[in-house]
């Protein structure tokens, strides 16, 4: 058996009154995520453990098995592990955002989805003027970056800018001890940004400036048990981001790249199919993650989310569907990771929909793939569902 899992990260989401109380997903054109439903079956997934944050990370851990309760450790880590930055034993790793921040309010927590090579302009003059020999910073993925602290003490408090977006920004600083060391970093830095000459083009060109860093999801180094210890399988995982990225990576899975996988609309679709189709003609399992439809909810944009849903569904989910038909002997699971709800512009931890098709699950007859139609089902735990979709019939 093969096996696809293929993630609309933040596509749930809530009625929305302009769509006549219908979610983006329901209104959505979605074919092929409906074939899957009519084909198989649907049901209702919880990826986030009673009082932990609804966070991405948090939720693809427990989608790929692994019950956060036990080893979740902070978001950080597992995108240094993407990275290559090794983790000394007494370090703290900080997801580092480029942010847009005017009047003391985050005005862009992506500082207006700011270019990978335009960041590492602005990462290079960070570590050039706010590293010291227990503060460094490391470059990621458009506004995606990492700074690794020594010796920080734990305790600490921090907010996802993403949360807070149109909000004052004073009630979301870190806090806790060592704060103040914190914030002082982060007051160097946005007197570092406020020079730059990228910025300066960035401002000419009418577009949001990096601003400022935002410092969160900190933790110590992680790891988990391989996908070939617990389940004797390999596989890849698919994803612009160096979260997904970093959880393949703890989980002995192996990270495949593909140019212009830019996590957001219009996205190289076909070459993470690609991407995919290889992967299963030599491995067991494939985890294709696009980030789109949680972007634009966070965005807050309608329109923009439901573009988000009908890429996905047209150039990710019809093409795996083609090429479960070729095949004959693979298995597709569809679901969000959790709900990115327009009218929040962040995460909520209700349970999601999720559907499947493939051997061994038994046509459900149902209509439509969206909440609505998964209403009524007992929702299971993410790890449950991933361990039922590897081992057992439906």
């Amino acid at each position: 058996m093969k096996y696809a899992l293929l993630i609309g990260d933040g596509m749930a989401d809530w009625p929305v009154a302009a769509l006549e109380n219908r979610t983006p997903l329901e209104y959505a054109r979605t074919p092929n995520m409906d074939r899957v439903a009519k084909k198989g079956t649907i049901g209702l997934v919880a990826t986030v453990p009673q009082g932990m944050p609804p966070g991405s990370d948090v939720a693809n851990l427990s989608l790929l098995g692994y019950d956060p309760m036990t080893y979740y450790s902070g978001r950080a880590p597992i995108e240094a592990a993407s990275m290559g930055v090794a983790l000394a034993a007494n370090d703290t790793a900080f997801r580092c955002n480029l942010v847009t921040i005017e009047n003391e309010t985050m005005v862009d927590y992506s500082a207006g989805h700011i270019t990978t090579a335009e960041a590492h302009l602005i990462v290079k003059e960070l570590q050039k003027h706010c590293s010291t020999e227990t503060v460094r910073f490391f470059p990621g993925v458009s506004y995606r970056h990492l700074t690794v602290i020594a010796a920080f003490p734990e305790g600490l408090v921090t907010t996802p800018p993403h949360d807070i977006s149109g909000k004052p920004i004073h009630s979301y600083l870190p806090q806790g001890e060592a704060a103040g060391d914190l914030l002082r970093l982060m007051q160097k830095a946005h007197e570092v940004l406020s020079v730059l000459e990228v910025n300066k083009r960035r401002r000419d060109e009418g577009k949001k400036t990096a601003t400022d860093i935002w410092l969160w999801g900190q933790g110590r180094a992680v790891s988990l048990p391989s996908m070939a210890q617990r389940y004797g399988i390999t596989g890849s995982v698919i994803s612009a981001v160096d979260l997904v990225r970093g959880l393949g990576i703890l989980a002995g899975l192996q990270v495949r790249l593909v140019d212009g996988a830019t996590g957001y609309l219009g996205t190289n679709y076909a070459g993470k199919v690609a991407a995919a189709r290889e992967a299963l003609e030599e491995q067991d399992m494939v985890y294709v993650h696009i980030e789109a439809p949680d972007e634009t909810g966070h965005e807050g944009v309608l329109e923009k989310k439901i573009q988000a849903i009908e890429e996905f569904d047209a150039h990710i989910v019809g093409e795996m569907l083609r090429y479960q038909e070729e095949r004959g002997d693979l298995r597709i699971l569809v679901t969000p990771d959790h709900a990115t709800p327009l009218a929040i512009r962040t995460h909520s931890d209700e349970a999601i929909p999720f559907a499947l098709c493939g051997p061994g699950i038994a046509a459900g007859n149902y209509a439509s793939y969206c909440e609505v139609s998964a209403q009524g089902s007992p929702p299971i735990n993410g790890p449950e569902l991933f361990d039922r979709f590897i081992k057992r019939s439906w």
